[in-house]
């Protein structure tokens, strides 16, 4: 099932050929440098069927990005219900992103977060885009920034699922973009 495409990806379920990407990713150290798992193929696989369920019920999720001049596939991208966390409604969208570090620094991360902004806003008809991250964790950051949307110091939050055991991943920042916001800025 295709979600949609951009310029240089098809963003879409996952197939069975993604299995061992998926696995890497979730178990690797540098990508998941600012969580406090990693999960085991296992694990990694119950995770995978549940967020293509997911996509396939609802139509959008954390979708497999695929590199269209390739046909590889570099991680995953999209957007999703998240809930627990402070100042924040539960059934909040939250959009985010994962790509195996050789495909870091292409711009395949902000290109698919675009697309997904777009389809969001457009299809989807959202109201609201909210994202967040470890607040040292500057390469998420960075593409929250140059997707266009706004920090919001004032929520910035310790997240209530990060264990004690590890202090200095709970404190998280907290970026936004409103659909009229998103408007104002494809206007300009």
């Amino acid at each position: 099932m295709k979600l949609f495409e951009t310029n240089r990806l098809i963003l879409r379920n996952w197939l069975d050929r993604d299995r061992t990407l998926f696995r890497r990713i979730n178990a690797d150290e540098t990508v998941m440098e600012f969580f406090p798992f990693r999960r085991e193929a296992a694990q990694a696989d119950k995770f995978m069927k549940l967020i293509a369920a997911g996509i396939e019920a609802n139509g959008f999720g954390f979708a497999a990005i695929e590199s269209k001049a390739t046909a590889e596939t570099v991680g995953f991208a999209g957007i999703h219900l998240t809930d627990g966390i402070p100042n924040l409604p539960d059934g909040s969208i939250e959009i985010g992103w994962r790509l195996a570090p050789e495909f870091w620094g292409k711009g395949f991360a902000s290109e698919a977060a675009r697309g997904w902004l777009v389809h969001g806003f457009g299809p989807l008809g959202l109201n609201r885009i909210v994202s967040f991250a470890v607040s040292s964790n500057t390469r998420s950051t960075a593409v929250m920034e140059r997707i266009g949307l706004i920090r919001r110091v004032e929520l910035d939050f310790d997240h209530p699922k990060v264990p004690d055991t590890h202090p200095h991943l709970k404190r998280h920042s907290f970026y936004d973009l409103s659909a009229d916001e998103y408007a104002l800025q494809k206007a300009n």
